[in-house]
């Protein structure tokens, strides 16, 4: 037998075997199980998703739980996202293992919240006239604690979860927040309200064109300026209707003096009252009318400066302003040939043919009296009584009466000169040339016209 050193061989190989036998087991490698877990957004709120991060060490195979997650079970060394639908505490599982038979395992605990979502109601009760009481309804869900605050009302503050009502005494935007947290989340939500201005009881008025003198009669349109009301009642001494609950009312004063107008507001919280008086003057039934300029028919024609006037719009009208509706309001056409102003006329409107003017549409025909020396028809006026005259007395006195003598052309010889006319509705009056103004085909007479309001 050999020997090695005294040892025989068989014993040798023998301790050799149980030597290569305790080296190969002390080279197996050992498991460590290992991961964590990030929640997607820091949201822990349902629907949550968990990344899972494998961070083991030796493993081969792997087997995941994950309980109440979608998926419940991998096999995959990294099996991704989780997703958790409904709250409550939670826990994954990995035992990882390789061939040696080395295994360890390791397990993290999910708390998921509930979802949290945010939300609440603000009524305003009844209206949002000052004082206003909003009630609030709190919807939230999933959350533990709430924090409101509302900008100028009554309470400031509360941290209840139903605050029930708020009042807001000032005219303004509020804003209402809550703030509601479930201890790991939190979230807000506001809203603004709007309290009206306090109540305000004010008007104005109109006068209705034909009455701007306001001699009576007077028809005032009123303009209703209130503010924060609901309803009105008017009030009108010696008016047309003498009351009335509509919102912009017309009224009307037929007699002379001052007269009170109140105006009521109320919007079911407050009533407020104003009054305002307008002075109506006598009736003088005449309309005055000064520095009036009739132009030539060149500087009519041009549309420069018109020749044809009406008492009623209280307008002179030159060729492109003339319409199918001014057409018949129109009581004087002067006619003036040129700048010499030698031959001047005023026409009736609807008698035109023998001038360069475009004819009126709807004429009328106005009785005129141009040269009052030669119309032999019995009729004069002074420049001093035209002057003086203050109401339609010395009109209501006059005949006009249209000859042929009294249509006649004038020169600018005569300075002042009357002109008399009564139009189609019997309404009387006076023209008096004050200036014959030469500017070229611009020329113009310069005259002041008295004409009744109504005829008599």
């Amino acid at each position: 037998m050999i020997r090695i050193q005294n040892i025989p061989i068989f014993i040798f190989l023998v301790l050799l075997q149980i030597s290569l036998c305790e080296c190969s087991k002390e080279e197996a490698v050992p498991v460590v199980a290992d991961f964590s877990t990030t929640v997607v957004a820091e949201d822990y709120s349902v629907p949550v998703q968990v990344v899972i991060s494998n961070r083991s060490e030796g493993a081969e195979e792997y087997e995941w739980t994950f309980e109440g997650g979608e998926p419940s079970t991998s096999v995959q060394r990294n099996p991704g996202t989780i997703l958790y639908k409904n709250p409550g505490e939670y826990t994954i599982t990995l035992q990882a293992t390789n061939r040696d038979g080395s295994k360890d395992q390791k397990e993290i605990t999910l708390n998921l919240d509930a979802p949290v979502i945010i939300d609440f109601k603000a009524e305003i009760q009844m209206d949002n006239f000052a004082p206003v009481t909003v009630g609030l309804t709190n919807t939230s869900i999933g959350a533990t604690t709430y924090q409101w605050s509302f900008e100028g009302g009554s309470p400031a503050t509360t941290d209840q979860k139903d605050p029930g009502n708020v009042v807001f005494e000032q005219p303004g935007e509020h804003k209402i927040m809550l703030e509601i947290s479930n201890g790991r989340e939190t979230y807000t939500k506001d809203t603004t309200i709007t309290v009206a201005p306090f109540l305000i009881a004010d008007f104005d008025w109109e006068v209705d064109f034909q009455d701007k003198d306001l001699q009576a009669p007077v028809q005032l349109s009123l303009q209703n300026k209130s503010n924060s009301a609901t309803s009105y009642q008017w009030a009108f001494q010696g008016g047309t209707p003498l009351d009335t609950t509509e919102e912009n009312p017309t009224v009307v004063f037929t007699t002379v003096g001052v007269h009170n107008m109140t105006l009521t507001a109320t919007n079911g919280k407050e009533t407020k009252s104003i009054t305002k008086t307008i002075t109506v003057l006598p009736d003088t039934n005449i309309k005055v009318f000064e520095n009036i300029h009739l132009g030539i028919n060149t500087a009519h024609n041009t549309n420069v400066i018109g020749s044809f006037f009406s008492g009623y719009t209280e307008q002179v009208y030159s060729k492109s302003q003339v319409t199918p509706d001014n057409g018949a309001r129109i009581d004087l056409v002067f006619f003036g040939l040129n700048s010499g102003f030698s031959f001047n006329r005023f026409y009736a409107p609807n008698t035109l043919d023998d001038t360069t003017f475009d004819a009126i549409p709807n004429a009328t025909h106005t009785k005129m009296i141009n040269v009052m020396e030669a119309c032999a028809c019995g009729v004069s006026l002074t420049v001093a009584q035209f002057d003086s005259m203050t109401d339609d007395s010395v009109l209501r006195g006059l005949t006009i009466t249209e000859t042929v003598d009294g249509l006649q052309p004038f020169d600018n010889s005569v300075v002042p000169r009357i002109i008399l006319f009564e139009t189609a509705d019997g309404r009387k009056g006076a023209l008096k040339i004050k200036k014959y103004v030469s500017d070229g085909q611009n020329s113009y007479i310069e005259t002041d016209i008295k004409i009744q309001k109504l005829p008599n």
